[in-house]
């Protein structure tokens, strides 16, 4: 559903916060400036969250874009609550569930929300009910399709007896690749798979990552990394997050980098510290 424009790089407003991912950050305005930068560089893909502040990112998001233009999908999560930076617990119950989907309508002034998260399951409430009310407030016209965040396979497989699960938002990148699982029954099953993280916290854009590689073929780290996303899989749309319009049109940039097989394999080998020809010192062909 996120990559049938074309554009498949969509982008993560979780950086538009203070630090922590708490409160609001030191420059609003840029932070909405960002916003508008990524629709109007052809974005259609927006991805924020109650948490994200919490609440700020998407105050921004309404004040920035809205009204919203035709065919921007904006995806918003639900079900964390926040004690502090960097504090995060679930709470899953039915009425926090309807009353958070409730405030993001609100906040970000829509009548209909395209694509709503569970931002994670709670363990203490039955994954059952957690669903069933999103679902219920789907029938109601609020809800466009339903996501799930950070999830097994197990669970993602567990949800799909309960609803139709539109999209899976996991931690995936060139570094770490434990929902390799979640990701192939994604591509199976026609579910959208939203990777967070995908420049590993910005661990993936720093010349010690992929730099030699990036600079022998004139990219990136960055762009090589969103690029290898992008080549992995036909379900991938990824959303990096920046609070810099020239690290946003840096990483909308990637789609327009071909990598070959023989590629994929020498970024997969650097990144996890091996040197790619089977220990040879150059690099296989890039682009």
């Amino acid at each position: 559903m996120l990559s049938s424009s074309g554009r498949r790089i969509g982008f993560g407003s979780m950086q538009l916060t203070g630090p922590g991912h708490w409160a609001a950050p030191d420059d609003p305005e840029q932070a909405m400036q960002v916003l508008r930068d990524a629709v109007d560089a052809g974005v259609t893909h927006i991805d924020t969250a109650d948490a994200y502040g919490p609440f700020t990112a998407e105050k921004y998001i309404r004040k920035a874009l809205h009204p919203y233009p035709d065919g921007l999908v904006i995806a918003t999560k639900g079900g964390l609550t926040r004690q502090g930076p960097d504090r995060w617990a679930p709470c899953g119950r039915p009425e926090y569930l309807r009353q958070c989907v409730e405030m993001s309508l609100r906040r970000l002034q829509v009548e209909r929300i395209d694509l709503y998260y569970l931002h994670r399951i709670d363990p203490a409430v039955p994954l059952e009910d957690q669903l069933g009310v999103l679902r219920d407030i789907q029938a109601e016209g609020k809800i466009g399709n339903i996501g799930l965040s950070k999830v097994t396979l197990e669970q993602l497989r567990m949800a799909g007896t309960f609803t139709a699960v539109a999209a899976v938002s996991n931690k995936y990148n060139i570094a770490d690749r434990a929902s390799e699982d979640v990701l192939r029954h994604c591509e199976m099953t026609g579910i959208s798979f939203v990777p967070y993280a995908p420049l590993a916290a910005g661990a993936l854009t720093t010349p010690d990552a992929l730099g030699q590689i990036a600079q022998d073929y004139d990219v990136t780290p960055a762009q090589l990394a969103l690029a290898w996303l992008l080549h992995r899989s036909s379900a991938i749309t990824p959303i990096p997050g920046t609070s810099s319009s020239a690290r946003l049109h840096e990483n909308l940039a990637a789609h327009q980098i071909s990598l070959t097989p023989e590629a994929m394999t020498a970024i997969e080998l650097v990144a996890t510290g091996q040197k790619p020809g089977g220990g040879e010192d150059e690099p296989q062909a890039l682009l």
